[in-house]
């Protein structure tokens, strides 16, 4: 992809869109940087880029018209939707994003992870199998530091471990991993994807454009998931924990099993595993399936699964103060991350939940704060709509908060010694927070006042 000289608009002046615009400058294009908000700098990145001959407009886009760009890269937060990237389409513009941009330019092969639940934990499990097996490993994505500022580090011996959204995929064309894993696929995003269907198109990009020689490896148990495998060029794996299969990764007698052609192999027992809950033992067995198409010894396998503890902001143990458990899980940001999080119990549960709406129904969500939790604690945007879903369900011991501060105090208040208060709001932190990561640091940062 050649793109000295080649004018290009990027859209977005966010992480993505900085790291996107510095790279297409460093290969001599001309960059247009713009964002229709006006963006903050805290670290100069954008003074630094201003230096470098990107062109910086706030406030607004260009036009985009026949001849102005030769190419529109969008942040992922930027839908196809905005009058940039349709009037680019219409003109014949390419319109690209940073995941496909990255993937131009890598050597390394790539195992890609996506999904609308545990996308960072079985991204990161992965990386960690893969360093523990002596490769040299790039993680990130959608996690972390974008691709594209580290791509070209690394070589054909060594790995690239990404996380990749719907959001993401929705700008590749060419993008093709050596392993390509889907996780699941329930509502999510909605607001952005309109329809079940065009997210399940999204997610399907990871594995769509595989070739023999490559791998997809889908989750059994899910039936959105499992369809996919119908008609895809590259070998599809399975996993499953709730069913014994002929050929991919599976439970059986409490123990995981990887079987692959006539072999099986025992890798641990499920009680070995350093993460709690089932679905992290779905997010396990994804792991050990794309770790074993790749060639990973089982030892290997068994070591880092019993070592690894999950990330933050993902069922994270905060602190236990006057036998009061506190959990952060910032990350569960809709109503089916949050189910999980609640099944992964079995204290009664002080949940804290609320904030932004992606166009998720809260009905069944509420039908399991009615069989596991105690107390809930609403806020934000979605408050009184999560309430109303419990009260349909006849769970009425709900307190509303003001602020996320105010939440955390109630539910201190309402926990009993054996109790789990557990942050999983089922929405996103958009309404009040920049992100998942800043609302679980505040959190921590309340929970752990708390012991002075």
């Amino acid at each position: 992809m050649n793109l000295k000289g080649k004018k290009v608009l990027v859209i977005g002046a966010g992480k993505s869109g900085v790291a996107v615009s510095r790279f297409l400058c460093g290969k001599g294009a001309a960059v247009v940087l713009a964002d229709a908000g006006r963006p903050g700098d805290p670290r100069g990145e954008l003074e630094q880029l201003s230096a470098a001959g990107v062109q910086i407009l706030s406030g607004g886009y260009p036009g985009v018209e026949r001849g102005s760009f030769d190419l529109v890269v969008l942040s992922p937060g930027v839908p196809l939707t905005e009058k940039p990237a349709r009037d680019a389409l219409k003109h014949g513009i390419p319109v690209t994003g940073e995941l496909e941009l990255a993937y131009r330019f890598a050597r390394a092969p790539i195992v890609a992870v996506t999904g609308t639940n545990g996308k960072t934990t079985t991204t990161t499990l992965i990386g960690e199998i893969f360093k523990n097996a002596g490769k040299n490993v790039l993680v990130g994505g959608n996690i972390g530091r974008p691709l594209v500022t580290e791509v070209e580090r690394f070589g054909t011996g060594d790995l690239i471990v990404a996380e990749v959204s719907s959001f993401q995929l929705e700008t590749a064309t060419t993008f093709k991993p050596k392993v390509g894993v889907i996780l699941n696929i329930t509502p999510d995003h909605l607001d952005r994807h309109g329809t079940m269907e065009n997210y399940t198109a999204a997610k399907l990009k990871i594995v769509a454009g595989q070739e023999p020689g490559d791998y997809a490896v889908l989750n059994y148990d899910d039936a959105a998931t499992a369809a996919l495998g119908k008609g895809l060029r590259g070998k599809v794996f399975y996993f499953s924990r709730q069913a014994a299969l002929a050929e991919g990764v599976f439970v059986r007698e409490g123990k995981i099993i990887a079987g692959f052609g006539r072999l099986e192999e025992i890798i641990c027992r499920v009680n070995e595993l350093g993460i709690p809950g089932a679905h992290n033992l779905e997010n396990a067995l994804a792991a050990v399936a794309a770790a074993k198409v790749m060639g990973v010894e089982s030892g290997v396998l068994a070591d880092t699964l019993r070592k690894f503890k999950g990330v933050s902001h993902r069922l994270e143990f905060v602190a236990e103060i006057n036998g009061v458990r506190y959990i952060n899980d910032s990350k569960g940001t809709n109503p089916d991350a949050s189910i999980k999080a609640l099944e992964a119990y079995e204290e009664p549960v002080v949940l804290i939940a609320g904030g932004k709406n992606k166009g998720s129904d809260f009905s069944h969500f509420a039908g399991k704060v009615k069989e596991k939790a105690r107390a809930l604690v609403v806020l934000g945007q979605s408050a009184r709509l999560i309430a109303a879903a419990a009260r349909d369900k006849g769970f009425e011991n709900i307190y509303y908060a003001g602020d996320f501060r105010e939440a955390v105090q109630l539910a201190r208040r309402s926990a009993r010694p054996g109790d789990i208060v557990l942050l999983s709001p089922a929405c996103a932190s958009w309404d009040m927070f920049k992100s998942y990561e800043e609302r679980g640091d505040l959190f921590k940062e309340i929970v752990k006042g708390f012991k002075d």
